[in-house]
Protein backbone atom coordinates (compact mmCIF):
# COMPACT_ATOMS: atom_id res chain seq x y z
CA UNK A 1 0.00 0.00 0.00
CA UNK A 2 1.50 3.42 -0.80
CA UNK A 3 2.34 5.59 2.17
CA UNK A 4 -0.02 8.06 0.81
CA UNK A 5 -3.07 5.83 0.94
CA UNK A 6 -2.41 4.47 4.85
CA UNK A 7 -5.71 5.08 7.09
CA UNK A 8 -3.21 7.22 9.85
CA UNK A 9 -2.45 9.33 7.19
CA UNK A 10 -6.31 10.21 6.31
CA UNK A 11 -7.41 10.32 9.55
CA UNK A 12 -8.58 13.94 11.24
CA UNK A 13 -8.51 14.88 7.07
CA UNK A 14 -12.17 16.30 5.63
CA UNK A 15 -12.59 14.14 2.27
CA UNK A 16 -13.21 16.47 -0.60
CA UNK A 17 -14.06 14.71 -4.11
CA UNK A 18 -12.82 16.10 -7.18
CA UNK A 19 -14.05 14.49 -10.43
CA UNK A 20 -10.76 12.61 -11.77
CA UNK A 21 -11.14 13.47 -15.39
CA UNK A 22 -13.75 15.26 -18.00
CA UNK A 23 -15.22 18.55 -18.63
CA UNK A 24 -15.19 19.61 -14.87
CA UNK A 25 -11.53 18.28 -14.10
CA UNK A 26 -9.77 21.59 -14.88
CA UNK A 27 -11.96 23.51 -13.91
CA UNK A 28 -11.66 22.45 -10.71
CA UNK A 29 -8.11 22.42 -10.44
CA UNK A 30 -8.37 26.56 -10.97
CA UNK A 31 -10.73 26.99 -8.20
CA UNK A 32 -8.75 24.99 -5.43
CA UNK A 33 -6.03 27.06 -6.57
CA UNK A 34 -8.39 29.67 -6.10
CA UNK A 35 -8.93 28.85 -2.59
CA UNK A 36 -5.58 27.98 -1.86
CA UNK A 37 -5.70 24.60 -1.19
CA UNK A 38 -2.36 23.69 -1.70
CA UNK A 39 -1.70 20.04 -3.13
CA UNK A 40 0.34 18.03 -4.99
CA UNK A 41 -1.25 15.16 -7.09
CA UNK A 42 0.83 12.02 -6.95
CA UNK A 43 1.59 9.83 -10.36
CA UNK A 44 -1.32 7.55 -10.97
CA UNK A 45 -2.76 8.11 -7.34
CA UNK A 46 -6.33 9.37 -6.64
CA UNK A 47 -5.85 10.84 -3.47
CA UNK A 48 -3.99 14.09 -2.39
CA UNK A 49 -3.29 15.33 0.65
CA UNK A 50 -3.49 19.21 1.26
CA UNK A 51 -0.08 20.88 2.46
CA UNK A 52 -1.68 24.11 4.15
CA UNK A 53 -5.34 22.38 5.33
CA UNK A 54 -6.65 19.10 6.76
CA UNK A 55 -7.94 17.90 3.48
CA UNK A 56 -7.42 15.04 1.75
CA UNK A 57 -8.31 15.20 -2.18
CA UNK A 58 -9.99 12.33 -3.84
CA UNK A 59 -10.58 12.31 -7.31
CA UNK A 60 -13.29 10.34 -8.48
CA UNK A 61 -15.47 9.53 -11.74
CA UNK A 62 -18.06 12.55 -11.27
CA UNK A 63 -20.97 9.92 -11.45
CA UNK A 64 -19.78 8.49 -8.73
CA UNK A 65 -19.41 11.24 -6.47
CA UNK A 66 -23.46 11.76 -5.08
CA UNK A 67 -22.99 8.59 -4.32
CA UNK A 68 -19.53 8.64 -1.77
CA UNK A 69 -21.18 12.04 -0.76
CA UNK A 70 -24.90 10.15 0.02
CA UNK A 71 -23.33 7.62 1.65
CA UNK A 72 -20.93 9.97 3.89
CA UNK A 73 -17.92 8.24 2.33
CA UNK A 74 -16.40 11.77 1.63
CA UNK A 75 -17.38 15.18 3.49
CA UNK A 76 -17.57 17.41 0.22
CA UNK A 77 -17.94 16.76 -3.72
CA UNK A 78 -18.11 18.86 -6.84
CA UNK A 79 -20.08 16.81 -9.49
CA UNK A 80 -23.23 18.21 -11.88
CA UNK A 81 -26.31 18.37 -11.20
CA UNK A 82 -26.99 15.89 -13.99
CA UNK A 83 -25.11 13.11 -12.39
CA UNK A 84 -26.76 14.40 -9.18
CA UNK A 85 -30.16 13.58 -10.65
CA UNK A 86 -29.15 10.35 -12.39
CA UNK A 87 -28.71 8.79 -9.24
CA UNK A 88 -31.50 8.63 -8.54
CA UNK A 89 -34.23 10.26 -5.66
CA UNK A 90 -32.72 7.97 -2.66
CA UNK A 91 -29.17 9.40 -3.96
CA UNK A 92 -30.46 12.74 -4.93
CA UNK A 93 -32.65 13.49 -1.60
CA UNK A 94 -29.70 12.11 0.56
CA UNK A 95 -27.09 15.41 -0.44
CA UNK A 96 -27.27 19.00 0.16
CA UNK A 97 -26.40 21.30 -2.43
CA UNK A 98 -23.71 23.81 -0.75
CA UNK A 99 -22.76 26.24 -3.71
CA UNK A 100 -23.50 26.32 -7.74
CA UNK A 101 -20.05 26.71 -9.00
CA UNK A 102 -21.00 28.87 -12.32
CA UNK A 103 -19.31 26.65 -14.99
CA UNK A 104 -19.48 23.41 -16.15
CA UNK A 105 -23.31 24.49 -17.80
CA UNK A 106 -25.30 22.21 -20.13
CA UNK A 107 -28.63 20.71 -21.16
CA UNK A 108 -29.67 17.15 -20.90
CA UNK A 109 -31.47 17.11 -24.60
CA UNK A 110 -33.67 14.56 -26.25
CA UNK A 111 -32.26 15.36 -29.94
CA UNK A 112 -33.07 13.47 -33.46
CA UNK A 113 -31.64 13.63 -36.96
CA UNK A 114 -32.33 16.63 -38.55
CA UNK A 115 -34.75 16.31 -41.81
CA UNK A 116 -35.71 13.27 -40.39
CA UNK A 117 -39.50 12.38 -39.68
CA UNK A 118 -39.38 12.35 -36.10
CA UNK A 119 -40.23 15.79 -34.93
CA UNK A 120 -41.61 16.09 -31.27
CA UNK A 121 -41.21 13.75 -28.54
CA UNK A 122 -44.05 11.68 -28.71
CA UNK A 123 -42.78 10.62 -31.73
CA UNK A 124 -40.05 8.52 -30.49
CA UNK A 125 -42.53 6.56 -27.78
CA UNK A 126 -42.05 3.09 -28.86
CA UNK A 127 -38.72 3.34 -30.60
CA UNK A 128 -34.94 3.08 -29.80
CA UNK A 129 -33.56 5.85 -27.77
CA UNK A 130 -29.71 5.70 -26.65
CA UNK A 131 -27.92 7.46 -23.64
CA UNK A 132 -25.69 7.11 -21.04
CA UNK A 133 -28.29 8.76 -18.60
CA UNK A 134 -30.42 5.61 -18.12
CA UNK A 135 -32.54 6.26 -16.05
CA UNK A 136 -33.36 9.94 -16.41
CA UNK A 137 -34.27 9.26 -20.16
CA UNK A 138 -36.34 5.94 -18.76
CA UNK A 139 -38.22 8.24 -16.58
CA UNK A 140 -38.61 11.32 -18.87
CA UNK A 141 -40.39 8.73 -21.56
CA UNK A 142 -42.35 6.87 -18.94
CA UNK A 143 -43.99 9.83 -17.98
CA UNK A 144 -45.01 10.53 -21.37
CA UNK A 145 -46.12 7.30 -22.63
CA UNK A 146 -48.91 7.40 -19.28
CA UNK A 147 -49.94 11.05 -21.20
CA UNK A 148 -49.62 9.58 -25.09
CA UNK A 149 -49.53 5.95 -25.47
CA UNK A 150 -49.46 4.40 -22.56
CA UNK A 151 -49.96 0.67 -24.58
CA UNK A 152 -46.17 1.47 -25.98
CA UNK A 153 -42.80 0.92 -24.40
CA UNK A 154 -39.81 2.80 -25.18
CA UNK A 155 -36.23 1.15 -25.13
CA UNK A 156 -33.78 2.87 -24.05
CA UNK A 157 -30.72 1.43 -24.74
CA UNK A 158 -27.10 2.51 -22.40
CA UNK A 159 -24.26 3.60 -24.43
CA UNK A 160 -21.00 4.95 -22.38
CA UNK A 161 -19.97 7.23 -25.00
CA UNK A 162 -20.16 8.82 -28.35
CA UNK A 163 -23.85 8.65 -27.77
CA UNK A 164 -24.46 11.53 -30.83
CA UNK A 165 -23.12 8.87 -33.32
CA UNK A 166 -26.09 6.45 -32.21
CA UNK A 167 -28.59 7.71 -35.20
CA UNK A 168 -26.39 7.84 -38.19
CA UNK A 169 -24.99 4.05 -37.04
CA UNK A 170 -28.66 3.05 -36.92
CA UNK A 171 -28.69 2.23 -32.94
CA UNK A 172 -31.32 4.31 -32.28
CA UNK A 173 -33.99 6.59 -33.86
CA UNK A 174 -33.06 9.43 -30.82
CA UNK A 175 -30.60 10.40 -28.40
CA UNK A 176 -30.36 11.64 -24.49
CA UNK A 177 -27.48 13.32 -24.03
CA UNK A 178 -25.61 16.78 -22.40
CA UNK A 179 -25.10 19.71 -24.43
CA UNK A 180 -23.07 22.29 -23.91
CA UNK A 181 -22.72 24.79 -27.15
CA UNK A 182 -24.66 21.87 -29.81
CA UNK A 183 -21.86 22.31 -31.91
CA UNK A 184 -20.98 18.28 -32.29
CA UNK A 185 -24.91 17.63 -32.54
CA UNK A 186 -25.25 19.55 -35.14
CA UNK A 187 -21.72 18.26 -36.76
CA UNK A 188 -23.83 14.82 -36.73
CA UNK A 189 -27.13 15.55 -38.20
CA UNK A 190 -28.87 16.02 -34.69
CA UNK A 191 -31.53 18.79 -33.48
CA UNK A 192 -32.94 18.90 -30.14
CA UNK A 193 -36.62 18.73 -29.13
CA UNK A 194 -37.11 19.11 -25.55
CA UNK A 195 -35.12 19.58 -22.57
CA UNK A 196 -35.15 17.35 -19.71
CA UNK A 197 -32.96 19.58 -17.44
CA UNK A 198 -30.24 22.36 -17.27
CA UNK A 199 -27.43 21.65 -15.07
CA UNK A 200 -23.87 23.34 -14.34
CA UNK A 201 -21.23 22.14 -11.37
CA UNK A 202 -22.14 22.17 -7.82
CA UNK A 203 -20.31 21.31 -4.34
CA UNK A 204 -22.27 19.12 -2.35
CA UNK A 205 -22.02 17.48 0.92
CA UNK A 206 -24.41 15.15 2.75
CA UNK A 207 -27.44 15.86 3.86
CA UNK A 208 -26.35 13.77 7.10
CA UNK A 209 -23.12 14.77 7.68
CA UNK A 210 -20.53 11.74 9.05
CA UNK A 211 -19.66 11.95 12.37
CA UNK A 212 -15.79 12.77 11.22
CA UNK A 213 -17.12 15.75 9.54
CA UNK A 214 -15.10 18.83 10.24
CA UNK A 215 -18.38 21.41 9.63
CA UNK A 216 -16.36 24.58 10.42
CA UNK A 217 -13.78 23.38 7.84
CA UNK A 218 -16.34 23.28 5.65
CA UNK A 219 -18.01 26.47 5.64
CA UNK A 220 -14.05 27.84 5.62
CA UNK A 221 -13.74 25.84 2.31
CA UNK A 222 -17.28 26.49 1.00
CA UNK A 223 -16.30 30.46 2.00
CA UNK A 224 -13.44 30.41 -0.21
CA UNK A 225 -14.75 28.87 -3.22
CA UNK A 226 -17.90 31.74 -3.04
CA UNK A 227 -14.89 34.08 -3.22
CA UNK A 228 -13.38 32.71 -5.51
CA UNK A 229 -16.10 32.46 -8.23
CA UNK A 230 -17.48 35.94 -7.45
CA UNK A 231 -14.03 37.36 -7.93
CA UNK A 232 -13.83 35.47 -11.30
CA UNK A 233 -17.48 37.76 -12.86
CA UNK A 234 -17.17 40.65 -11.19
CA UNK A 235 -14.50 43.57 -11.06
CA UNK A 236 -13.89 46.90 -9.41
CA UNK A 237 -15.24 50.42 -11.24
CA UNK A 238 -14.02 53.17 -9.47
CA UNK A 239 -14.39 56.98 -11.01
CA UNK A 240 -14.84 60.42 -9.94
CA UNK A 241 -18.22 61.94 -10.06
CA UNK A 242 -20.27 65.26 -9.83
CA UNK A 243 -22.13 65.70 -6.58
CA UNK A 244 -24.62 66.44 -9.40
CA UNK A 245 -24.49 63.31 -11.08
CA UNK A 246 -24.23 60.94 -8.43
CA UNK A 247 -27.83 59.61 -8.14
CA UNK A 248 -27.52 58.74 -11.57
CA UNK A 249 -23.83 57.26 -11.99
CA UNK A 250 -25.39 54.67 -8.78
CA UNK A 251 -28.08 53.64 -10.57
CA UNK A 252 -25.24 52.77 -13.20
CA UNK A 253 -23.11 50.91 -10.55
CA UNK A 254 -25.37 49.81 -7.16
CA UNK A 255 -22.79 47.17 -6.56
CA UNK A 256 -23.57 43.83 -5.52
CA UNK A 257 -25.00 45.24 -2.23
CA UNK A 258 -24.20 48.82 -2.24
CA UNK A 259 -21.54 50.99 -3.69
CA UNK A 260 -18.69 53.08 -1.42
CA UNK A 261 -19.06 56.55 -1.89
CA UNK A 262 -16.19 59.48 -0.36
CA UNK A 263 -15.52 63.05 -0.48
CA UNK A 264 -12.99 64.50 -2.26
CA UNK A 265 -10.81 67.27 -1.59
CA UNK A 266 -13.16 69.15 -4.29
CA UNK A 267 -16.54 69.70 -2.46
CA UNK A 268 -18.23 69.40 -5.67
CA UNK A 269 -17.42 65.68 -6.38
CA UNK A 270 -17.15 62.42 -4.98
CA UNK A 271 -14.95 59.24 -5.63
CA UNK A 272 -17.20 55.84 -5.89
CA UNK A 273 -16.25 52.19 -6.27
CA UNK A 274 -18.17 49.65 -7.14
CA UNK A 275 -18.21 46.01 -8.06
CA UNK A 276 -19.40 45.60 -11.79
CA UNK A 277 -20.34 42.24 -13.81
CA UNK A 278 -16.91 41.54 -15.92
CA UNK A 279 -19.28 41.26 -18.65
CA UNK A 280 -20.85 44.52 -18.55
CA UNK A 281 -17.72 46.14 -18.06
CA UNK A 282 -17.33 48.44 -21.36
CA UNK A 283 -21.54 49.31 -21.24
CA UNK A 284 -21.21 50.60 -18.05
CA UNK A 285 -17.49 52.57 -18.63
CA UNK A 286 -19.80 54.38 -21.66
CA UNK A 287 -22.91 55.22 -19.26
CA UNK A 288 -20.18 56.22 -17.05
CA UNK A 289 -18.41 58.85 -19.00
CA UNK A 290 -22.33 59.63 -20.90
CA UNK A 291 -23.58 61.05 -17.41
CA UNK A 292 -20.33 63.40 -16.45
CA UNK A 293 -17.89 60.50 -14.52
CA UNK A 294 -14.45 60.92 -15.16
CA UNK A 295 -10.94 58.62 -14.28
CA UNK A 296 -12.87 55.56 -14.58
CA UNK A 297 -10.82 52.80 -13.80
CA UNK A 298 -11.53 48.72 -13.91
CA UNK A 299 -9.61 46.86 -12.00
CA UNK A 300 -9.00 43.11 -11.52
CA UNK A 301 -10.41 41.17 -8.50
CA UNK A 302 -8.06 38.08 -7.50
CA UNK A 303 -10.25 36.86 -4.41
CA UNK A 304 -13.22 38.40 -2.41
CA UNK A 305 -15.63 37.51 0.28
CA UNK A 306 -19.03 38.21 -0.63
Amino acid sequence: MSQLLRPENLKDRLLFAIPKKGRLYETCLQLLSGADIQFKRAHRLDVALVKNLPIALVFLPAADIPHFVANGDVDLGVTGQDMVQEAGPAIANAVQEELALGFGKCALQVQVPEGGEIQTVEDLIGKKIATSFDHLAGEYFKELEKKSNPAQATTIAYLNGSVETACALGLADGIVDLVESGETMRACGLKPISTLLQSEAILIRPITPHARSNMSLIALITARIRGVIAASKYVLCQYNIPKSALEEALSITPGRRAATVSTLEESDWNAVSSMVNRSDVANVMDRLEGVGASDVLILSIDNCRV
